[in-house]
Order: C-alpha cells, then structure tokens, then sequence
C-alpha cells in the first residue's frame, strides 16, 4: 500500500513549482486451519520467496522486482493459469528513471569539430517535471541560438533573434557582468527559470538549455549528483521511476537541459560572458539523446470461463507485488514487505490455484499482479489505460493489499461507500452474502470506507484506476500495523491461517460474481 503523500521526484517539483497514524496491532493466538481448498503452506511457500531478503524490497526497476515478476508467471504457468499480458504473462509498462543509460550523449557540431558534452559534468536532462504535466522529448537537434539571460537586463525577447522553431535555446540563469551585488542574488534564483522557461515553450524550440551561473550553478550541481547516481553501489538499478514513460512522439515539450555557465562552453558564443552577442552561436548544432526508458512488469492471467455466453466477462483480482527497497545505512536494510504486498500476491496465486483444480464458473477471472503501486499506483493506471481485457468487460475488481495481519476475525472492506455513484455498492451487498456464509465469518468493519477519513485508504491502492473507469470494486485489507513500511514486515509475522482465510473469502465472492447472470449493479 502506498504512503498518500509522496516527496516529488528529485528536485523537480522545485523547478516546476518556479516554471499516519498507523493502529496499533494486536496479538492474538493462530487462527484453525482454514477451509479445504487454499492452503495456508502452500501461501507461506510462495510469500516467503516474495518477501526474501535476496530480492532487496522488490522496487520498481530493480532486479528483485523482476525476479518477483518471473517467479509469479512461473507459478502460473505450473498451475495452468492462461497468459493475458502484452508478452506472454507479461504486461510492459513504459517508465523514465531519474538516473541515465549508455545511451545519454550530447555533442556539439561546428566548424571546429565535434565536442562531446558530458553527462553531469556539462549537461543534466530534465525527464519530467511532475505527475499530470506534459513530458520533454528525449532526443532533440538544432542550431544552438544565445537567447542572453534568463532575467533582468540581460534577458533577450526571443524576436530579437528570429525564428525558434526547431532550434536549441541556450539561456544563462545568473547576473550579467557589472550587475550590482545586491541584485545578483536575485538574477541567479531557480525561481526566474518557470516562468521564462512558459514562455518560450509555446515557440516550439527542439530543445531548451538553461546554463546556471553564480548561486543556480550549485542547484544544477546537485541535481547532477542525484540523476548521475553519484555514491550509489548501481545508480541505474536503485535509482526509483520517477513518471511514466512515453514514446519520443507523444513528448509534448521541447526537451530540457540544466548545465553550468562556462567561458568558453560550446554552448555560449565566443567571449561570453564580456562579449556576447545573442542570436546563433557561431554555426554550431547540439545533438542530443537521453537513454533512461526501462519497462516494468505487470504479471497477467486469466482462468478461462464455461459458458460461452459470459466467458467474454471477468471478475478481476488485483494485488501489489512491488515494495520500498532498500533502506540505506540501517542494520537491516531490506523492506521486505511481507505484508505489503506479498501478502496479497500470493493470496492471488493461491485463488487462480484453486479456479484452475475445480469446477470452472460462467465467467473468466482476471489476475493481475500491479507493478508500482508504491510510488503512485502506475502499474493499474497503465494497466487500467491500457487493459489487455475490454475496461467494460470486468464486471467487478477484487484487490488485496495487506492482509495477513492484526487480529484474526478483522478485517476491512474499503469501497462500496467510498466508490462515486454508487457503483460498488451491489457489490459491498454480495460480499456481505458471501462472508455471512462462511464457517467462520469476518468481522467486516466499514470505517475507512469513505474518501474523507483521514488514512484515505480509498486512494491508496490500485482498486482506484479501475473505480474511476466505472469498475465496481472491493478493497480487502487487514488494517495498517507498526511494521508498515518497515524492514520490520517480514514473513514470519504473517499470520498464515488468518491470510488464507481472506484469500478464501476472496475466492469464495470471486465465484458467486462469475456464476451471476448479471453484473452488480
């Protein structure tokens, strides 16, 4: 489960800023053993490998992430479960780190040669400048044009020097020689860049250099000591997504680049900065391309449905297997998230298990284990975007996020109330149906089903993409505990019997919704 308010990625929220309490766990003595049909060894076989130190906390675009991926294709191609990705068992889904491939080069092209610029030493890229704005594109050439200062007296309106279009503006955030002390520090703040930076946009330049002097170079400093991986063991692997990718074609803004203002940069006209005359610098072309895409995994499949007339519609389960990682310089340093979300991720495991070995219901089931649920749900927002099955055709989404702790008759039922329009409301009735049932009930408790109770649960796990598309959804948890986001949730604290009882209850409401003839509505 994800933390409702996340730091923004690296210092960007700075540039475009300028362009719980948790309850207390209770202990209770071991559950029975649950109901035939799950089995509470074979969960603590699969949450075990999922929460093992040797994966590193599973964070997205690590290895242990990947290797918690194949580990559950694997699983479900030993137990028969059918592929519904894009690749197989696999869903790929475009992210953006804020660390750079082999891939990264800038050169400058001109009478004199070619001069490579250097990846943090010359030049740091701009991937994103936060969730929900247009991204930058990640190759870009042109004429290098000097556009003078970023502000005051040394600032030149961009018809000075013609068209823009498709060239590299080159930029100096800082104070022209001369300026008098008591203004520079206001010439070389960050917070003259946003604006100049909107204004310039909308003139379609290929690229856009903003070269800090004075003050701004040490912001540009820092930021190239965190996108460089700089004192990182492997800067590319611990390095977290910072936004979601995309193809050069759909990037929107021009693409954008920090540096340091140098005499004799082949980014600034000859003589700068005592003589520096704006317009094109000299003949001279900037290529560059920035090589810091990977993919991650969402891990899909489907049980078939018998009946011809709904096998075309799904009851979709839905559980995290991503976590935190690494936290650096503790004694124990591994985030396991054995609870967060092993636990339901194998829950899933455990439900496609026991679909495959009995009798098939009316409709098919979806599983899809999300990728990036820990920094901000990305994994159901492609998957939900970009749905391998028909949105429409998923008559409900079942999601499991924490459900092997707290005490063992408790549990929490989070969108029948919270969901818009009513739309999860018939469904909240059938659980309730469902768990009245059963030889041993839940005690459903409702109190963070709503969209204002402060632990905003409701907006914190990956049943939200597909309730905002109209999917009628149930989250199933067992409440927050003391060792969340801990390298503290560990395997050994799950209470096995409790999880594979949740994962029945699951089971047992996943097969009343398929044998339905209508969808709840």
């Amino acid at each position: 489960m994800r933390r409702f308010a996340a730091a923004p990625p690296l210092a960007l929220a700075a540039l475009a800023a300028s362009a719980a309490c948790r309850p207390a766990e209770r202990t209770a003595p071991a559950t029975p053993a649950p109901p035939a049909g799950i089995s509470a060894e074979a969960l603590r076989e699969d949450l075990f490998v999922l929460a093992d130190d040797s994966l590193a906390g599973r964070a997205t675009g690590t290895r242990g992430a990947q290797i918690a991926a194949e580990y559950l294709a694997a699983r479900l191609a030993a137990a028969g479960v059918e592929p519904a990705g894009d690749s197989g068992y696999f869903q790929r889904v475009p992210f953006v780190r804020g660390t750079y491939g082999a891939g990264t080069r800038f050169e400058v092209t001109g009478a004199g040669g070619t001069t490579p610029l250097a990846l943090g030493g010359d030049l740091v890229p701009l991937p994103a400048l936060g969730r929900g704005t247009p991204l930058p594109r990640l190759v870009a050439e042109g004429e290098v044009v000097y556009l003078g200062y970023v502000a005051g007296a040394g600032a030149v309106r961009p018809e000075a020097v013609g068209e823009l279009a498709g060239k590299v503006v080159v930029l100096v955030n800082g104070a022209p020689p001369g300026t008098a002390p008591g203004e520079r520090a206001a010439l070389e703040a960050e917070g003259r860049i946003g604006p100049r930076l909107r204004a310039l946009v909308p003139l379609r330049p290929a690229a856009i250099v903003v070269l800090g002097a004075g003050r701004s170079a040490s912001f540009v400093d820092q930021l190239a000591r965190r996108v460089t991986g700089e004192g990182a063991a492997d800067g590319a692997l611990a390095a977290a997504a910072v936004a979601m990718g995309a193809p050069d074609s759909a990037r929107t803004l021009p693409m954008l680049l920090l540096g340091r203002a140098r005499a004799g940069s082949p980014l600034l006209p000859d003589g700068w900065p005592h003589a520096a005359r704006p317009g094109p610098v000299a003949g001279r072309r900037l290529r560059a391309q920035v090589d810091n895409a990977f993919s991650a995994l969402n891990v899909v499949g489907v049980v078939r449905g018998s009946d011809p007339a709904l096998r075309d519609s799904y009851v979709a389960f839905g559980a995290h297997y991503d976590h935190i990682g690494i936290t650096p310089g503790a004694a124990d340093s591994v985030n396991n998230g054995a609870d967060d979300d092993a636990s339901g991720s194998a829950a899933l495991l455990g439900i496609a298990r026991r679909f495959v070995a009995e009798a098939r219901p009316r409709r098919s089931l979806l599983f899809v284990w999300h990728v990036a649920e820990e920094i901000g749900l990305l994994g159901s927002e492609w998957f939900a975007a970009h749905p391998t099955v028909p949105i429409d055709s998923m008559v409900a989404q079942l999601n499991a996020d924490m459900i092997g702790r707290n005490a063992p008759d408790s549990l929490y039922v989070v969108g029948p109330a919270a969901a818009p329009n009513g739309q999860s409301r018939a469904l909240g009735a059938i659980l309730d149906s469902v768990n009245a049932a059963a030889s041993r009930p839940f005690a459903l408790n409702r109190e963070l089903d709503s969209p204002r109770h402060p632990e905003q649960l409701y907006f914190r796990s990956d049943h939200y993409n597909y309730a905002r598309r109209g999917v009628p959804v149930l989250f199933l948890t067992t409440g927050l505990h003391a060792d969340y986001h801990q390298p503290s949730d560990e395997a050994a604290r799950i209470d096995f019997p409790k999880l594979a009882r949740v994962a029945t209850l699951m089971y047992d409401l996943g097969r009343t919704l398929a044998d339905r003839p209508t969808r709840p509505r």
